[in-house]
């Protein structure tokens, strides 16, 4: 770091000190039109009287720092923020003014306190060959004491912010379970107000997840920020009312919810077209849309439960899976006990329930073939198969099954039901 030059040509100290001197006389007026100057050009810096009084003490915090360590030749490495300043960054922090505002301010502080130096320099009666090694020492002086404590409170702004986030995420959580539960009354004005989401609205809750890759602990810290970010993204698209909410379940997964001020009737479907647009982007349950707090804790239960399905079988075609797509209600309250449902699932398919590919063309045709009425031209068309090939596989699913389909038709479409949503996880696996 820089300190005043002193060598056998020129000796700037007594100049720099006086400069420092003249100014320090003014320090509270300077400081007052540094501050004024700050809330005209960043916005973000005009809070309330407590705020801004709290910036008018920063302000002249700095000032008076750097015009003593110009004065007394202090090494600008010695020098740690001033009180005021530490406290106003901790404020900026909690109040969600951006870290850019107080780098900004910081920048155009640097600025206008160079004016005021230039303007004591042709004040003062300087030798000529004097005053360009003044000014040198002075603008350096100058810039090593905003870079050293910019960097500083920009370090306390973010430890604050994130301490102040953990804080207020932790106590929403806390409150937003509170209101799933449903243990006590809820007010629901005042919930509302507490976790800052329209409870009386139209809601859409999602569970929003990363499949487990294998990443170490550091890189799934990151995955709920990013989550966050795809939420906003989402949102944005899909045009909600207001934020929308999230709390995080876990490292890698957690709950969300979209508020509308009414019924749309195409959310899910605008949802998951986003969605699938987004390669990349985490896997998503979708509940139904649903009003009020009743509708905010069912819609929720709707999506756990599809979500449920999802991370069941893990399979890539569950990546974005709405509780309304056909048979995941039902899916999800069969597979309650997978292990149950795995060997019920066997009883009632026999050799049909084999995990390999030629059973499940099969068991897909069949599935579809009961779906659509028991109708070989409609399952054709949704197959996009040939009517004779819908009539063999159809015949070759009841063969591998072993009997009949006719006596438990129902039992038979539930298991296939359970195979299509769940995939492995309910099947017969194949011998070595």
């Amino acid at each position: 770091m820089t300190s005043i030059r002193r060598d056998a040509d020129v000796d700037v100290r007594p100049y720099v000190a006086g400069i420092a001197a003249r100014l320090n006389e003014r320090v509270t007026q300077i400081s007052a039109s540094l501050r004024h100057g700050l809330e005209d050009d960043i916005p973000e810096l005009r809070g309330d009287s407590r705020t801004v009084e709290l910036l008018g003490a920063s302000v002249e915090g700095n000032v008076d720092t750097l015009l003593h360590a110009l004065r007394h030749d202090i090494p600008v490495a010695r020098i740690q923020p001033p009180a005021a300043a530490i406290e106003y960054a901790k404020r900026l922090a909690q109040h969600g003014v951006p870290v850019t505002a107080l780098i900004r301010a910081y920048r155009l502080g640097q600025r206008r306190m160079t004016d005021f130096v230039f303007a004591e320099l042709r004040a003062v009666g300087i030798p000529p060959e004097d005053r360009i090694s003044v000014v040198e020492t002075i603008t350096t002086i100058l810039f090593e004491y905003i870079d050293s404590i910019t960097q500083q409170v920009v370090a306390i702004y973010q430890s604050e912010r994130e301490q102040w986030l953990e804080s207020q995420n932790s106590n929403r959580a806390l409150r937003v379970r509170e209101v799933l539960v449903g243990r006590k009354p809820v007010d629901v004005d005042a919930a509302t107000e507490s976790i800052r989401y329209p409870l009386h609205w139209q809601h859409v809750a999602l569970v929003m997840w990363f499949p487990d890759t294998g990443e170490d602990g550091a890189a799934r810290d990151q995955l709920l920020g990013l989550l966050q970010r795809y939420l906003r993204e989402l949102a944005e698209a899909v045009g909600t009312g207001a934020n929308p909410l999230f709390v995080a379940a876990d490292q890698g997964s957690g709950w969300a919810w979209l508020p509308y001020r009414a019924a749309r009737p195409d959310t899910v479907a605008t949802i998951r077209a986003f969605a699938e647009t987004r390669p990349g982007a985490p896997w998503l349950a979708i509940g139904e849309p649903a009003p009020g707090l009743a509708g905010f804790r069912r819609s929720h239960r709707q999506a756990q439960a599809a979500w449920s399905v999802a991370v069941t079988s893990g399979l890539p075609a569950q990546r974005i899976i709405a509780a309304d797509d056909p048979g995941v209600a039902a899916a999800a309250l069969l597979g309650g006990n997978i292990a149950a449902a795995r060997e019920w699932v066997d009883e009632i398919l026999g050799d049909l329930a084999a995990d390999n590919e030629n059973d499940a063309r099969l068991r897909d045709t069949l599935r579809v073939f009961l779906r659509t009425g028991s109708s070989y031209k409609a399952a054709a068309v949704e197959l996009d198969l040939h009517f004779n090939s819908v009539k063999y596989r159809v015949g070759r699913a009841i063969s591998r099954r072993g009997r009949p389909i006719d006596a438990d038709r129902l039992d038979v479409e539930l298991a296939l039901l359970l195979c299509h949503c769940y995939g492995a996880a309910v099947l017969r696996p194949e011998a070595p």
